[in-house]
């Protein structure tokens, strides 16, 4: 950038490049909306006020806002690459990501975030990294890397690298653990921001963590939780995601000396939710029905993610800022009409007006790797007949351990009965072809007479598969294995209807609205064909069942695992 010639631009000596006439500026330093004009030369904001350009334009007293940013998401949960995802958020108003490719690194290790970091350089979407800290997430379960702060060492210092990812192993934290502290050092010594994953903790264990350095949480489902981090200087990420919706309670928690410190992320959000009801635009959207005065919801979406993550030039329309802008009808519904980045027309009536190529995904694919199964590797031999059941709670990633009296055969053998909606749920180690399966019984699922199969299976992201009958289970894992990884359900014996993911069985190569239309269709056959729980998100509801690291019970390919006291248990509850 030619500085002199911004400081002529500023100082009314020379035409601006662009100059966004009649438009009501929403400035969220001080709250305030001011009519005026806004210049941009060389993709940066010159300043406000009467100026001319080379191009005007007159956008009619409509709204003009910083554009938004995500404070923590995994792109893989789009199922898309990172330039269709910047297809989807873009068009919405989200300019800026803060991402953390640990779904993809546990695949694919470092080789996988090269991946991402390369093809999020091909679309108008700044996408900033936190490197993944727990890759395994624990060491209970089996990932397809292994990356320690040596292995992590290697990228840390890239442009596009802001910190570390979410801490997921709390107890190795508070324990002390020199693995995760070299890990945290790592960012500690240059300065960089350190994510958290805390749910639940509290009292010493969250003094240890904060003490630590970790200065976010994502994972706040309760105001309590918020208040207490909030009390210890941690900022808080509020998520409204597909899986996980926590904003209309903890807006509650929003105030006047507490919103600075408060941002707004979606974690995971799938195609589908983007285009019907929007990205960070949606949580500007529910903040302000929830109460929240728009402004400030406003400050939270922009400039106070930027500050969290030391992105000076992102978050506000200043001079100096980088001209990521968009233009809204008002500050309530939040219809984007336009959107800027660096002073340059990316997205119109919420379409995008950039294309991308067709993604490279040869480094990152075929990555389904499981020896031969049978009937047999189903079969759940059980000592008696009450047994440690993961009970699904719909729209919350949290589950409960509940001891339930089940079925079984004179072999004692798990047998289904619909009327108990208990499910048999398999987890296939898939990386290394180890033949680890842990096997568990969820109940909430609601699904008959069939199957549902995917390798999104978080965070080791191993092949997990729901049934009740071992033959469609069998079936689900087989066709997965064949197609190279990504989404199937069965019925009878048969392949009702498969998605392929073939970018590390996570993400599709397609288009982000033909990826869309059969996300779509493959959601209705799980609810038409296997009348699974309409309140439960099907494939992302069985994805998270795998997580050993939110309470209170998972499973793994090592077992079934309580989260709580973060240790294996028996199946058996006598």
């Amino acid at each position: 950038m030619d500085l002199k010639r911004l400081i002529d631009v500023a100082a009314g000596r020379r035409k601006a490049d662009l100059v966004l006439q009649n438009a009501r500026i929403v400035n969220v330093h001080t709250h305030e909306v001011s009519d005026g004009s806004l210049a941009v030369d060389q993709g940066v904001i010159a300043g406000i006020g009467a100026y001319e350009g080379r191009k005007e334009l007159d956008l009619n007293g409509a709204y003009l806002l910083p554009g938004l940013i995500d404070s923590h998401v995994h792109i893989e949960s789009s199922l898309v690459s990172p330039e269709q995802f910047a297809r989807l958020v873009i068009p919405r108003g989200t300019t800026t990501v803060i991402a953390d490719p640990h779904e993809i690194a546990n695949v694919a290790g470092l080789e996988g975030i090269r991946y991402m970091i390369s093809a999020a350089k091909k679309a108008p979407l700044d996408v900033y990294f936190m490197l993944p800290s727990c890759v395994p997430s624990t060491s209970f379960e089996n990932a397809g890397a292994v990356l320690d702060a040596a292995a992590l060492e290697e990228l840390i210092d890239d442009d596009a690298v802001l910190g570390l990812g979410e801490v997921m192993d709390y107890p190795s934290v508070a324990a002390g653990d020199e693995g995760i502290l070299a890990k945290i050092a790592l960012a500690a010594k240059r300065n960089k921001p350190i994510d958290g994953h805390g749910p639940m903790l509290e009292g010493r264990a969250l003094n240890a963590y904060r003490a630590a350095g970790i200065q976010t949480d994502h994972e706040c489902s309760t105001l309590d939780e918020m208040r207490d981090r909030l009390r210890i200087g941690m900022r808080i990420l509020i998520r409204e995601g597909s899986a996980a919706r926590n904003l209309s309670t903890l807006i509650k928690g929003v105030g006047p000396h507490t919103s600075r410190y408060c941002s707004f992320c979606t974690d995971d959000k799938q195609p589908e939710e983007i285009l019907s009801e929007g990205h960070i635009d949606h949580s500007l959207r529910l903040a302000i029905e929830n109460g929240l005065d728009p402004l400030t919801a406003i400050q939270m979406g922009t400039l106070n993610a930027a500050e969290g993550y030391g992105l000076a030039r992102k978050g506000a329309l200043a001079p100096g800022f980088d001209a990521d802008m968009i233009v809204v009808d008002n500050l309530r519904h939040f219809t984007v009409q336009q959107v800027y980045k660096k002073g340059v027309l990316v997205a119109r009536n919420q379409e995008a007006l950039f294309a991308v190529n067709t993604p490279d995904i040869s480094r990152v694919s075929g990555s389904v790797n499981v020896g031969e199964l049978s009937q047999e590797n189903f079969r759940l031999k059980l000592r008696g007949d009450l047994v440690n059941v993961i009970h699904l709670h719909p729209g919350n990633l949290i589950t409960e351990k509940a001891v339930r009296k089940v079925y079984i055969d004179e072999q004692g053998f798990f047998v289904h009965r619909e009327k108990l909606d208990i499910l048999k749920l398999a987890v296939i180690e898939r990386h290394r072809g180890s033949g680890n399966i842990g096997l568990g019984l969820v109940e909430g699922f609601q699904l008959k007479n069939g199957a549902l199969a995917t390798t999104i299976a978080h965070d080791s992201h191993n092949l997990i598969v729901i049934g009740d009958n071992d033959q469609d289970m069998l079936t689900a894992a087989r066709e997965l294995i064949s197609c190279g990884g990504g989404m199937c359900a069965v019925r009878d014996g048969k392949v009702l209807d498969t998605l392929p993911l073939p970018i590390a069985g996570l993400m599709s190569n397609e288009a982000a609205d033909q990826l869309n239309q059969r996300l779509s269709r493959i959601n209705r056959t799980a609810y038409e064909a296997l009348r699974v729980n309409p309140q439960v998100d099907p494939f992302m509801s069985l994805s998270f069942l795998a997580l050993p690291v939110i309470p209170e019970l998972k499973l793994t390919d090592m077992g079934l695992f309580d989260v709580t006291n973060f240790e294996f248990i028996d199946i058996n509850a006598e």
